[in-house]
C-alpha cells in the first residue's frame, strides 16, 4: 500500500466513491485498505481540497500547541522540585540538574536550560590535584591557629612558608572548607564629610593613643592603654591595669622612649587621663605636642581605632582571663605577634617590625650616599 497520499488523490479517491464506484473496487485500485478508505471518508467526506488542508494545518498547530504545554507543565514541574534551593554557584545547579532529571525524567539538557547551566559545564568532572589536599589541610590549620585571620593573610602566611600558590586557589580551598570568618556590623550612621587622615612620613613623628576597656572572668573591669606609631604601625605598648591615671600614662610613655626616642605628636581623645596638668607638663617637657581630637569623632583618631578593633577581634574576643597576671601576659605575647609575625594590609602585607627595618637600612643607606 502507498504510504504517503496527496490532499488532492485522498479527494479524488473519495469524488469516485461519490461517482457510484464501488468502495472494494477503488480500494484494490489503489492498493488501499477498506478501513483506510472508510477512515478518509468519516474523516473528509464532502471537502474540498482547501478544506482538507486547513484541516491539516489545524490539527498540527493544536499538536504543537499540546506539545508546548506539555513541555510547559514538564518543566514547571521539574522547577518546583528545585523550589527553595539557591542555584547561585554551578555546583549548586548541577545538583538541581540531577534533582530534576531525577524526579520528572527531564532529559539533561533541557534541565540545563531550566537552570541556566551549560550542558558542558554539568558534565565536566574535575580533577583536582592531589596537592589541593596538602594545601587544604595546611590552610585549615592556619584558620584554626588565627581564628580571625581572612584568606589574603593566611595566604601571606603561605608565601612567608615558601608555598608560592595564587590567591584565587587558597580563597577557593578556604571557602570550601567553610572558614570564611562572619563580623558584626554596625548599624551606619548618617553620612558625613569625611577629611583624609594624612600618615606622617617617617618613624616617631607621631603616635596615637588610646583606651580599650575588658573585664576579667570575676567580671572586674581592666583597662587597656594602646600606642602605635602612626608610619610604621608597630604597636609600642598594651598596658593593661585596673587603673590607669595620667602620671602613668607619662611613666609609660618614658619608658617607650628609652627605646625609641620621644614622637613629635601624639593623637589623643579628650578623655581625663590626656587632657590633666600631669601630661601636659610632661609634653611641654619633652617638646612633644599634644593633638587632641574633637570630642565624639574617633574617626579623627583612625589608626589607633582600627588597631583598636584589631586588637578586640583578634585578642580580647578569642580569650577569658582569669586574672589580670594572665590578661598581661595573652595581651603582650599577642602584642609581639603583632609587631613581628602578623601580615599588615597597609605594609603590603610586611610584618610592622620588617617595615620598620626596611626604612631604617633605606634611609641609612641615602645617608650615606
Amino acid at each position: 500500500m502507498k504510504k504517503r497520499f496527496s490532499d488532492e488523490q485522498i479527494i479524488s479517491i473519495l469524488r469516485e466513491a461519490e461517482a457510484g464506484v464501488p468502495a472494494r473496487e477503488l480500494c484494490r485500485k489503489h492498493a488501499i485498505s477498506d478501513a483506510t478508505f472508510y477512515t478518509w471518508r468519516k474523516k473528509y467526506g464532502g471537502m474540498e481540497v482547501p478544506e482538507v488542508k486547513r484541516l491539516k494545518s489545524l490539527e498540527e498547530e493544536n499538536a504543537r500547541l499540546k506539545k508546548l504545554l506539555a513541555e510547559a507543565m514538564l518543566d514547571k514541574e521539574a522547577l518546583q522540585v528545585a523550589l527553595g534551593r539557591k542555584l547561585l554557584t554551578t555546583d549548586q545547579k548541577r545538583e538541581a540538574v540531577m534533582l530534576m532529571c531525577d524526579a520528572t525524567g527531564l532529559s539533561q539538557r533541557r534541565a540545563c536550560r531550566l537552570t541556566g547551566l551549560s550542558l558542558s559545564t554539568c558534565r565536566y568532572e574535575a580533577h583536582r590535584p592531589a596537592a589541593d589536599a596538602h594545601l587544604s589541610g595546611r590552610i585549615t590549620e592556619l584558620a584554626l591557629e588565627r581564628r580571625r585571620f581572612g584568606y589574603r593573610r593566611i595566604w601571606q602566611l603561605l608565601r612567608r612558608e615558601g608555598l608560592h600558590v595564587n590567591h584565587k586557589r587558597v580563597y577557593r580551598l578556604y571557602h570550601l572548607s567553610g572558614l570564611g570568618v562572619k563580623r558584626r556590623r554596625r548599624r551606619k550612621g548618617l553620612a558625613t564629610e569625611r577629611l583624609p587622615l594624612l600618615r606622617p612620613a617617617a618613624p616617631n613623628l607621631t603616635w596615637s593613643m588610646d583606651f580599650v576597656m575588658d573585664a576579667l572572668s570575676t567580671g572586674r573591669r581592666i583597662k587597656c592603654l594602646t600606642c602605635v606609631d602612626d608610619f610604621t604601625k608597630e604597636c609600642l605598648t598594651v598596658t593593661v591595669a585596673f587603673g590607669i591615671s595620667g602620671v602613668q600614662v607619662t611613666r609609660i610613655l618614658d619608658s617607650i622612649a628609652l627605646f625609641r626616642g620621644y614622637p613629635a605628636t601624639i593623637r589623643t581623645d579628650q578623655g581625663p587621663e590626656f587632657t590633666c596638668r600631669a601630661l601636659d607638663q610632661w609634653a611641654f617637657e619633652h617638646g612633644v605636642e599634644l593633638r587632641l581630637i574633637q570630642p565624639g569623632k574617633p574617626t579623627q583618631n583612625g589608626f589607633i581605632e582600627s588597631f583598636n578593633g584589631r586588637f578586640r577581634d583578634e585578642c580580647l574576643n578569642e580569650h577569658w582571663f582569669s586574672d589580670i597576671v594572665h590578661a598581661r601576659k595573652i595581651i603582650n605575647d599577642w602584642r609581639q605577634d603583632y609587631n613581628e609575625c602578623r601580615p599588615h594590609s597597609t605594609l603590603n602585607y610586611q610584618t610592622p617590625s620588617e617595615f620598620a627595618a626596611g626604612w631604617r637600612k633605606g634611609h641609612s643607606e641615602n645617608e650615606d650616599s
